[in-house]
């Protein structure tokens, strides 16, 4: 009865952590085994204990202190620098900026939402078409869940009990390539559209843009060579990126007003609260996976379909394609670990590392694809374009996407070269 009660509310689109928790209580319920009640709440307190979960409220606010500190503009204006000579240049400009955004913000619906406003009628200036431009945008949201730091890695690592900047350094070659295969996207569409020939700027200029920029390139540094080198944890290196978006926006830039740091704080909490409330949900919905024994009865039945982990990845793939379309990355991500991790570790001796890249990647694509895909809409309200030009424009993104995928689940190495 606990699995038609899990799929009717998941369903009739009860919010996940809702359910997670409905489900749970049905289960102690059903088993007559009401001890567990006491414990309820016991567990789902013990769920947030966890150090590595401060990340995330402090990266949401890094976001939000760059946001308004004037530094996405200052960041797009350095990727003119680099790319904007080429053909098709305010493209690569856009798939560049995000790269840098990816480093900072670690959210993909929030990338999506800040580089709709700031860099799509720009596009549209030069002759682009809403909808590729638009595309560009929302695909470069992609890069966020990749490219360190990122939520969904956070999420992963506290749920896979592994150390979460392993699992940031995990991300950086996956990432880079994703880069690339877009940045290809862009040069063969570019090359059969024959769009705009952009202008380099003058080393005058450059340097300007260059100048102007360097402060706000301290924020990824802190968070990834903090990292890197062993010096800070991600929470502590998310702590201090927080501190000096702040100094930057208000001192260097001038562009932050410290009486908004109210909102910014409520806004930060509130968006938060609904993840880490869900992790908490995920917690005693554990129970129920756990006296089900759902991770064991499902390894018997895929270890009768192949014995190969490319082949289990593949179909793992095939899977979550679907999942994302209907759930939530960051939900989806929370229900599936702990049923699909001890099969892909323990029945196949997949790392850790390379499933949570190959997984975080697959279901943020849920973002751009329909019923739900939210960054999709986010897309088209901030940009004015319809889902439909956007879909229109995205597809070679996300069949770049899914290569990229295969060639993740193929190679291992990719994932866990960095870690050593």
């Amino acid at each position: 009865m606990s699995p038609f009660v899990f799929l009717a509310t998941l369903f009739l689109s009860v919010p996940v952590a809702i359910v997670l928790c409905v489900t749970a209580i049905w289960y102690i319920w059903e088993s007559g085994n009401t001890i567990l009640y006491d414990s309820f709440a016991q567990k789902m307190f013990g769920g947030l204990e966890n150090y590595g979960l401060l990340a995330i409220p402090l990266f949401m606010l890094t976001g939000e202190l760059m946001n308004e500190g004037g530094m996405t503009r200052r960041l797009i204006a350095l990727a003119r620098v680099f790319v904007g000579g080429f053909r098709g240049g305010l493209a690569y400009i856009n798939l560049l900026a995000n790269m840098f955004m990816a480093a900072i913000i670690g959210s993909a619906t929030a990338q999506i939402a800040v580089m709709s406003r700031a860099i799509v009628p720009a596009m549209e200036d030069e002759g682009y078409e809403r909808g590729f431009a638009t595309a560009t945008t929302a695909a470069g949201g992609l890069l966020a869940p990749v490219i360190p730091p990122s939520m969904m890695f956070v999420i992963f690592g506290v749920l896979a009990q592994i150390p979460i900047g392993e699992m940031f350094i995990a991300g950086i070659l996956p990432g880079l390539i994703l880069a690339a295969s877009f940045a290809l996207v862009i040069a063969l569409i570019g090359w059969t559209q024959q769009f705009p020939k952009g202008e380099w700027m003058t080393p005058g200029q450059a340097l300007r843009a260059l100048a102007a920029a360097t402060p706000a390139l301290l924020i990824p540094v802190a968070i990834i060579g903090g990292i890197l080198f062993g010096i800070a944890t991600p929470t502590e290196s998310a702590a201090v990126a927080s501190f000096v978006a702040f100094v930057v926006g208000w001192l260097v830039y001038g562009d932050l007003d410290p009486r908004h740091l109210g909102q910014m704080f409520i806004r930060t909490a509130a968006n938060a609260s609904m993840i880490l409330f869900m992790i908490a949900a995920a917690s005693v919905f554990g129970w129920v996976i756990i006296y089900e024994e759902l991770p064991q009865k499902l390894a018997a039945l895929i270890t009768t379909l192949t014995a190969n982990p490319f082949l289990f990845l593949l179909i793992v793939n095939a899977a979550l394609l679907l999942v994302g379309m209907v759930i939530d990355g960051i939900a989806a991500i929370i229900l599936i670990t702990p049923i699909l991790l001890p099969i892909a570790t323990g029945s196949y001796d997949i790392s850790p590392y390379q499933f949570g890249v190959v997984v975080c990647l697959n279901l943020v694509l849920g973002l751009l694809t329909p019923p739900v895909g939210i960054g999709l809409y986010i897309a088209s309200s901030m940009s004015g374009a319809t889902p439909g030009s956007i879909l229109r424009s995205l597809w070679p993104f996300l069949i770049a996407v899914a290569l990229v995928l295969v060639l993740l689940s193929y190679a291992p190495v990719l994932s866990t070269y960095l870690i050593g």
